[in-house]
């Protein structure tokens, strides 16, 4: 097959993939705008925070399979790659640990304003008395929203940091995330509000869809306790901007590491209200960005190339969009192989 990196990629999963028979180009420099010239002739786009619109999809000649390098998928239009009979499919959990990381990172950057200490301690200012004042984290209350791979991981850091973790109710849940919770004595709470009301800390870890879209909303926010720390690690679809900006200027603070319209790329000009406001930590989406996290999503990218070679597709996240389009992707797939 031949496959097209529109992201970095590592060096050594690479030549792993040309050593089992197939072609690749790496072009980890692609926009948006200039993969739909760019993908012709390929049959498999992995991409990690490169956009993949209609355009793209419509430019496909032989595309069957796009491979998300990572967990959240909200920058694949799912339904057009449904409508050209491409599979779409994620890596998750292989980078959970490294979210989990950063979270709780920019959880202990504002509890004991780290960022600041350096800004000043760098500009030739000494001002111990200012942050000698910190609250600490033992025995504070945290609400973790979403208890997939990245929230049960964030949650046994919590907790072995002596905070007291608090979920949403339990219903199907595996019986490996209730061994998890039970681990930690999570506490179970039936609705967000009743969650935001018994915690000093909020952390999001769910993925951007119709159910958490603006999720982070005025109600929701005049739920915390006065000086919470609310955390979006997630996706930046989950904020009602103009709320949290309200809540900020009554003292909530924020740890972010995701907005919106942030850039596609790796770097250039960002402008918000939000990761500029004073009560704010904020971080440039990089949660899933260690050495460790790329190399095993990469382990696995080459890995689940070789399954649908062989005609299985791993963690698909529009199969149901496919619906009565299964007969065309079989049949692409027959082609590809």
């Amino acid at each position: 097959m031949r496959i097209l990196f529109a992201d970095k990629f590592p060096a050594e999963q690479l030549t792993e993939i040309g050593a089992r028979g197939h072609e690749w180009e790496l072009r980890p420099d692609l926009t948006a705008s200039e993969l739909p010239g760019a993908i012709s002739g390929y049959d498999v786009l992995v991409v990690r925070s490169t956009e993949v619109r209609a355009d793209t999809l419509d430019s496909a000649d032989t595309l069957k399979l796009v491979i998300r390098a990572g967990t959240g998928y909200n920058t694949i239009d799912l339904a057009a790659a449904a409508g050209h009979g491409v599979s779409v499919c994620n890596v998750p959990g292989k980078n959970a640990v490294a979210v989990a990381e950063l979270a709780f990172g920019l959880l202990l950057a504002i509890d004991r304003n780290i960022p600041d200490n350096v800004m000043d301690l760098r500009a030739g200012r000494w001002n111990k008395s200012r942050y000698q004042k910190a609250r600490g984290l033992l025995g504070r209350a945290v609400g973790v929203v979403g208890i997939g791979a990245v929230g049960l991981a964030f949650a046994e850091r919590a907790h072995a940091f002596g905070m007291e973790v608090h979920v949403l109710g339990s219903d199907r849940r595996s019986d490996e995330t209730m061994r998890r919770l039970t681990a930690v004595g999570a506490e179970y709470h039936p609705d967000l509000l009743s969650v935001a009301t018994a915690v000093d800390v909020l952390s999001f870890h769910v993925p951007a869809d119709p159910a958490t879209r603006g999720i982070i909303d005025a109600e929701l926010l005049s739920h915390l306790q006065p000086g919470a720390i609310v955390l979006n690690t997630s996706r930046g679809d989950l904020v009602d901007e103009e709320a949290l900006l309200a809540a900020l200027d009554r003292g909530v603070r924020a740890g972010l590491d995701v907005y919106h319209g942030e850039p596609g790329s790796g770097s250039g000009e960002f402008v918000s209200a939000l990761a500029q406001h004073s009560n704010v930590y904020g971080t440039h989406h990089i949660g899933a960005s260690t050495e460790q996290a790329q190399q095993a999503v990469a382990d696995e990218v080459v890995e689940m190339i070789s399954a649908f070679e062989s005609g299985d597709i791993r963690n698909s996240v529009n199969a149901d969009l496919l619906g009565a389009d299964s007969g065309q992707v079989e049949q692409r797939h027959e082609e590809a192989t």
